[in-house]
């Protein structure tokens, strides 16, 4: 690919922020883990439609760490992405930042990773763009990037092996 087809990471930048409200919660009065995985492939979503400008399907969530709880009274910030890039796949970053919002005392509370493939109009895999990471944590996020695609490669072969071996009978027939 030419150079100017490789993006910079701050084109596909996207930042959510949202209120936790008592519906939004669990039984532990934090977060619902569901609702913020929803928020997550949403904005990772954008971040790789921004990259690419192309339609783009979840290949996979290949990991969501939450790392703190965020509670009633917080709000919610995600910040997402692109990091790297393979032929027609994208590995998007989220982070999730919890602002307790009388004190202003913000924590990383969850990461994850995921990834997207660019689909042309006919629903085909298509080239995307190479990834130019600036900032220190896009340096570090994208040095690793290859890494990562390369394990998930490797889970998803294992995946698909264990599909061969798990039943979808009817379980109540």
């Amino acid at each position: 690919m030419s150079e100017q087809q490789a993006r910079f990471c701050r084109e596909s930048l996207v930042v959510k922020t949202s209120r936790v409200f008592p519906m939004d919660t669990n039984n532990h009065d934090t977060l619902f883990g569901g609702k913020l995985m929803s928020y997550i492939d949403d904005v990772a979503s954008i971040s790789a439609a921004r990259h690419g400008r192309f339609e783009t399907v979840t290949a996979s969530t290949d990991s969501v760490d939450f790392l703190r709880p965020i509670g009633q009274q917080h709000s919610v910030c995600l910040e997402s992405y692109v990091t790297w890039a393979g032929t027609s796949s994208m590995e998007v970053f989220v982070k999730v930042i919890s602002e307790e919002l009388r004190t202003g005392k913000r924590e990383l509370a969850a990461t994850a990773f995921l990834t997207f493939v660019a689909l042309d109009d006919d629903g085909k895999p298509v080239r995307v763009p190479r990834v130019i990471p600036e900032t220190e944590e896009e340096f570090m996020l994208h040095a690793s990037g290859e890494e990562r695609a390369i394990e998930r490669k490797a889970r998803k072969k294992r995946s698909q092996s264990l599909a061969k071996k798990i039943g979808i009978q009817k379980p109540w027939e």
